[in-house]
């Protein structure tokens, strides 16, 4: 099974069996390599993962030995093929405990799978008959966001607000990273037709306990989107426990290859969703007069689509699988306590998010004072340590606690201490450089 299901609210408990971290990033190629004349410390997971053998032969096997379009052929790469991405499709839905392998839905990112129900509801609620009420948006209806959110989760619902005459609501921020419910009732309301919030976020760390806003958006009758790009890689999810309605993430952060995404939707609701592209593969008959339109997934997958970059993410699935999850998260966050205690020890440092490392991923932003995060990034790849500088697609949390831009560090299952160890080494030399 791919995933443990635990309360959503329960601390991640050390996984009985620990990772051997040597040997997972003897997985790892391109962790063996030198950046700047120095070993590489790479800290840029939330940006991307770094992809194991496994697969990565998968990739070379798939092109080598199985490469043919799916589902347009009965000579036998073709078989293959489709076989090989409908399994990928089905180790998936394990993985994330879905009902069905029909629940989820391929997507190049998280951005396109947002995009996608974004559209949807923009579709059904400019058809003139037949689309489900639970899609409709007009004036007097309301969205439900975050301050929080990447980009992907802000612009999307700012866009079709401004089709449909619908209104964008937010969460606000406390000063300690996490969202701000004190005014739970009065955001999510009746006139409230979706929520869509950060499971985990990619510039805080912060896990959103999310147990009385779903329970809000159940009395209220709305529907539930969770952006889970940065909580499906790094710990157990299980949308039953979850209680959403869709839930979106991108096989490039969890040791598969980019271009390839998830959206996952209840069976009812996806089935209920009109077409967003149309084309091949989508259909189920087609005349001049009028097209009638495959049930989902096929319905949402238009064209050819990502068949390799599926059966890679079939593979890293296979990959952490084989780990555990519990054991991945159990790792990261002992390595985010160290992290948080050995940054602590940097003059001039503020971090942007929780400070403790309950209740938050293995995911640090932070200031230094007087420095600019672009300054601090250029020093430490000179030292070969590569983190992520900028507001990283999270402008409005950079504006809320009133900081340019900010550095941030980000960990996997490959992190080691000694990795910490370096960055904050790193950042010493930063301080010599500009003080």
């Amino acid at each position: 099974m791919g995933t443990v299901a635990i309360p959503r609210d329960t601390p991640v408990q050390e996984s009985p069996t620990a990772l051997d971290v040597d040997a997972v990033r003897a997985d790892f190629p391109i962790l063996g390599r030198e950046v700047n004349g120095h070993p590489l410390v790479y800290l840029d997971s939330a940006n991307t993962s770094q992809k194991p053998r496994q697969v990565l032969d998968a990739l070379t096997d798939y092109y080598q030995r199985h490469n043919a379009n799916v589902a347009r052929s009965v000579h036998t790469l073709g078989t293959e093929s489709t076989e090989a991405y409908e399994g990928a499709r089905a180790k998936v839905a394990t993985f994330v405990n879905a009902a069905s392998p029909d629940e989820v839905v391929f997507t190049k990112n998280s951005t396109e799978a947002i995009n996608l129900v974004a559209y949807a509801f923009s579709n059904a609620s400019g058809a003139a008959v037949g689309a489900d009420p639970r899609l409709r948006l007009g004036p007097g209806d309301e969205v439900v966001i975050s301050e929080m959110e990447h980009h992907s989760n802000i612009v999307p619902w700012q866009l079709l607000c401004q089709r449909t005459g619908a209104t964008l609501r937010w969460f606000g921020l406390t000063e300690d990273g996490r969202l701000d419910e004190s005014d739970l009732a009065q955001v999510i309301t009746e006139r409230t037709r979706l929520v869509s919030l950060v499971h985990m976020s990619n510039i805080l760390g912060t896990v959103n306990d999310l147990a009385a806003i779903t329970r809000r958006v159940r009395e209220v009758g709305a529907l539930l989107l969770l952006d889970c790009s940065q909580s499906v890689p790094h710990r157990p999810v299980d949308v039953a426990a979850l209680d959403a309605d869709f839930i979106a993430f991108t096989g490039h952060k969890m040791c598969g290859p980019t271009g390839i995404g998830v959206l996952w939707g209840r069976a009812a609701l996806l089935a209920a969703m009109p077409p967003v592209l149309g084309g091949g593969s989508m259909i189920e008959t087609v005349a001049m007069s009028g097209s009638t339109f495959a049930p989902p997934p096929a319905r949402f997958e238009a064209g050819t689509p990502p068949i390799a970059q599926a059966v890679g993410l079939g593979a890293a699935v296979d990959y952490l699988t084989t780990l555990g999850m519990p054991a991945v998260a159990a790792h990261e966050q002992r390595i985010t306590g160290y992290a948080l205690e050995a940054l602590a020890t940097v003059p001039g440092l503020r971090i942007v998010g929780p400070p403790q490392p309950q209740g938050r991923g293995g995911t640090i932003s932070f200031a230094l004072d007087g420095i600019h995060p672009h300054d601090v990034g250029q020093v430490l790849d000179a030292r070969g340590v590569q983190v992520r500088v900028g507001h990283h697609c999270a402008r409005p949390v950079c504006v809320r606690y009133g900081v340019p831009a900010t550095t941030r560090a980000s960990f996997y299952l490959y992190t080691t201490t000694g990795e910490v160890d370096a960055l904050v080494r790193g950042l010493e030399q930063v301080r010599k450089v500009f003080d």
